[in-house]
């Protein structure tokens, strides 16, 4: 649809007859031939480079490098929050790990799969083959189609193992407000939603939240993709620069929880700084960077990664502790970074001993000594730079850090910012070039993962903690921007008058432009479209290609055309967040499904519809969500809310949804919530039923294998209902009991027929978990096994609409 003669877009027409250059038959760069492999390829460059930073000794180099081209072992985590979680791992423990054993490789490792012994509870797993392996052996079959199902309903998250580090060193409990500063594609956020919940039962929420944030809008969708298997009450996802993240003033004389204590601001008790990098410890992971690895790309995010780091202190409260991690191995990304952070905090924030936690984690001590590139030449001071390389060789990128004003001679110095014959210059000691320049601050107390040490990717961490507001930073401007405004960082009560961005370090625009411009002509070095920026991936599924960074101007370009754009409020193109407040909906969802006091639905409800009047789907929001929320609304809406909250109730849309007493019916992802508060249509079924309930989707009343069971059935009022899985072949005649191990579904209750309301692959799960089940339960073996479809029940098709919903591949 919408092409003319030819297969010629509209849009092509118009670059002819305008005669532009046709953007869509330019030449594509030339692929690797389907010969070639691509770990193969040679990088002199990065073999000079990392050998002069010494990152692993000479001895071992051919083997980390060995290690490096060989494709990465898929890994994933299972979800300690599912109901599920215990049956997983115990497939995975007496299944998977047998019957995978007899396919592994010659010369690989002797597990097939394995837990990985520094993650907690065995719930993250290491698996011997490659994701190419997996979706082309076909002995794995069974395998791949099991992480397939698992992963997407959110039972398990593939994710690179190195990855699910950094949020296991933050420490979050289950009260913290925490705050993911670069979040897409999510694995991470999942990952501390999960131990916000971990300790929390059946129908209650956590008292702390996560905000997700990412600065483009694709990545922010697909962060909710992911964040949605989740189901959490308890989250808001963000749209922002990280380096500009609000930090919203409080009007109240409370804090985001509720207590009388004061606070001015929304601040953090932990930070998430996982900050965009040029990504080199992917590389196991998506070879083609070998190609385009540079210098250049790491030297020109050191900016944004400073700047980032340092709003995320800002906006962190003393005593908090944040994590700053990047998937590059670049000493300049990551040593760096953390030198200039703890030497412009001036004692305010210091790196955490971590080596006790996780002690089967393999990690080395972060760098003291390093040597920047710039131009074919290796510096150890920003003495050696010259002058007409200062803007994109910074001092914060030395080890002992350093100022150009320090050592600019002014006119006592030649055009390079060397002495001229016959002056003497006074030698700051502080700045004496030394063959090598060892840092002053522990920077030992970081860790660098390496792929040769547990065969994973690479990963840098470091742990810090706010032990004092930061003190205040001087500003001086460079001449080029000197009479440019200066624009303070948002701080706490303490900071807010005194902390200020480094003007001497543009935006990271301006950066990538003045490095761009600087390599135009200098071979392996970045151009301008190797900085159309997105951060490099480190999780599973995430495709490693930029993409421009996305500001409030450009918004629109983004948004499909087609789309009605939201006016009301701050941020244009997006739908604004509204307190539901229909009394009257509100009241007869709580008659029909009876819901308890203690599930409060009153100040909980929130909508993205303006039109209250035709809501279609509302969501929940725990007490700590709603205390942000409301603190938005009061500061002028300074957080661009892209989703928030769970979604509980849906507006059934179908002719019997417009004559039942309540409209609404309880969406999947907000059952598990509310169940333990439902008292009205709410059912136990015998596992038979329930069984059959899954497989044929839609079951006549007269037709349950339990007449008493049919006849409750029909005696419900009309609409949506809930069917619990009850214990044994008959339905108990005591008042229902649920807890968090109890498994339900929403149905719908027509004039002669119950009709599951879940969609065919979560249906899939349910029925193969609850033949598991069964088929150990061997006393009931020859009745339930009679009843077994002959049919794998990974195919089961939907007979509602004569279909079935294949699962995507990952």
């Amino acid at each position: 649809m919408g092409r003319g003669k030819g297969g010629k877009s509209r849009t092509q027409r118009k670059h002819f007859q305008q005669n532009r250059e046709n953007v869509w038959n330019q030449h594509r760069p030339e692929s690797l031939p389907s010969t070639t492999n691509p770990y193969d390829i040679q990088n002199p460059d990065f073999d000079h480079y990392y050998k002069e930073q010494n990152i692993v000794s000479l001895e071992e180099w051919d083997s980390f490098m060995q290690v490096l081209r060989t494709p990465l072992p898929a890994a994933f985590r299972i979800n300690s929050s599912s109901l599920f979680h215990a049956d997983i791992r115990s497939q995975l423990e007496n299944d998977f790990a047998r019957a995978l054993q007899a396919i592994v490789l010659e010369g690989d490792e002797e597990d097939a799969i394995r837990p990985l012994p520094w993650y907690p509870e065995n719930l993250a797993w290491h698996s011997n083959f490659s994701r190419m392996q997996l979706r082309k052996n076909q002995s794995l079959k069974r395998f791949h189609e099991f992480l397939k199902l698992e992963n997407e309903i959110g039972n398990i998250t593939r994710q690179e193992a190195v990855s699910m580090v950094p949020p296991l060193f933050l420490d979050v409990h289950s009260n913290h407000i925490v705050l993911d500063m670069c979040a897409a594609p999510g694995s991470k956020t999942f990952q501390l939603l999960e131990i916000l919940h971990r300790s929390t039962k059946a129908g209650s929420l956590p008292d702390g939240m996560v905000i997700a944030n990412d600065l483009d809008v694709q990545r922010c969708n697909l962060l909710i993709h992911q964040i949605k298997r989740m189901c959490t009450a308890n989250l808001i996802v963000t749209n922002h620069e990280a380096q500009h993240f609000p930090g919203c003033h409080l009007n109240l004389d409370c804090d985001i929880r509720g207590s009388s204590q004061h606070a001015s601001q929304l601040l953090f008790d932990r930070v998430l700084c996982d900050v965009p990098c040029s990504g080199d410890g992917t590389l196991r992971k998506a070879p083609d960077l070998w190609r385009r690895w540079n210098t250049g790309t790491g030297n020109g995010l050191h900016t944004l990664q400073i700047l980032v780091a340092m709003q995320g202190l800002s906006l962190l409260k003393v005593g908090g502790r944040m994590v700053y991690s990047t998937c590059s191995m670049n000493p300049i990304e990551n040593e760096a970074v953390v030198a200039e952070i703890l030497r412009r905090c001036k004692g305010s924030v210091e790196l955490v001993d971590v080596s006790s936690e996780l002690p089967q984690l393999i990690r080395r001590p972060g760098l003291k000594r390093w040597k920047v590139r710039d131009k074919g030449k290796s510096l150890v001071s920003c003495k050696e730079v010259d002058k007409v390389r200062r803007s994109a060789v910074l001092p914060s990128m030395f080890p002992n850090g350093g100022n150009y004003r320090d050592i600019d001679c002014n006119s006592n110095c030649d055009v390079n910012g060397h002495p001229e014959d016959g002056v003497q210059v006074e030698e700051n000691p502080a700045m004496h070039e030394f063959t090598e320049i060892v840092s002053d601050f522990p920077l030992e107390l970081c860790m660098r993962l390496l792929p040769h040490d547990q065969n994973s990717g690479a990963f840098f961490i470091a742990v810090l903690q706010k032990n004092s507001p930061l003190p205040a930073i001087e500003v001086k401007r460079r001449k080029e921007v000197n009479n440019q405004h200066v624009e303070s960082v948002n701080q706490g009560s303490e900071d807010a008058q005194v902390l200020q961005i480094y003007p001497s370090e543009s935006t990271h625009e301006e950066v990538c432009k003045q490095v761009s411009d600087d390599n135009k002509n200098e071979p392996n070095e970045p151009n301008t479209a190797d900085f159309k920026f997105s951060p490099v991936i480190d999780e599973e599924g995430e495709s490693e290609e930029a993409q421009e960074p996305h500001n409030e101007e450009n918004i629109a370009k983004i948004t499909p055309s087609k789309r009605k754009l939201q006016i009301q409020g701050k941020w244009r193109g997006v739908d604004p967040v509204i307190f539901f407040k229909d009394e009257s909906i509100i009241k007869s969802i709580e008659a029909f499904y009876g819901i308890d006091e203690q599930f409060p639905l009153d100040g909980h409800l929130v909508t993205r519809n303006s039109d209250t009047s035709n809501v279609k789907r509302i969501y929940y929001i725990s007490k700590s969500v709603k205390n942000v929320l409301e603190l938005n609304l009061s500061v002028g809406q300074h957080l661009k809310i892209t989703s928030v909250g769970l979604k509980i109730f849906e507006r059934q849309k179908s002719r019997e949804g417009r004559s039942v007493e309540c409209a609404f019916r309880i969406a999947s992802e907000g059952l598990p919530l509310i169940l333990p508060h439902i008292t009205k249509q709410i059912l136990s079924a015998s596992a038979i039923d329930f069984k059959h309930l899954l497989q044929y989707k839609n079951v006549k009343f007269a037709e349950f294998v339990d007449a008493k069971f049919g006849e409750m059935v029909a005696n419900l009022k009309p609409g949506c209902c809930v069917i619990v899985l009850g214990e044994g072949n008959k339905v108990s005649a005591e008042a229902l009991q649920v807890d968090e191990s109890s498994i339900a579904i929403g149905c719908w209750k027509g004039r002669a027929s119950l009709t599951v309301m879940v969609t065919s692959i979560e249906c899939q799960e349910l029925l193969e978990r609850l033949l598991m089940r069964l088929d150990r339960e061997t006393e009931k073996g020859s009745s339930m096994h009679e009843d077994k479809p002959s049919n794998n029940v990974r195919y089961v098709e939907q007979e509602s609409n004569g279909n079935s919903q294949d699962v995507e591949a990952i």
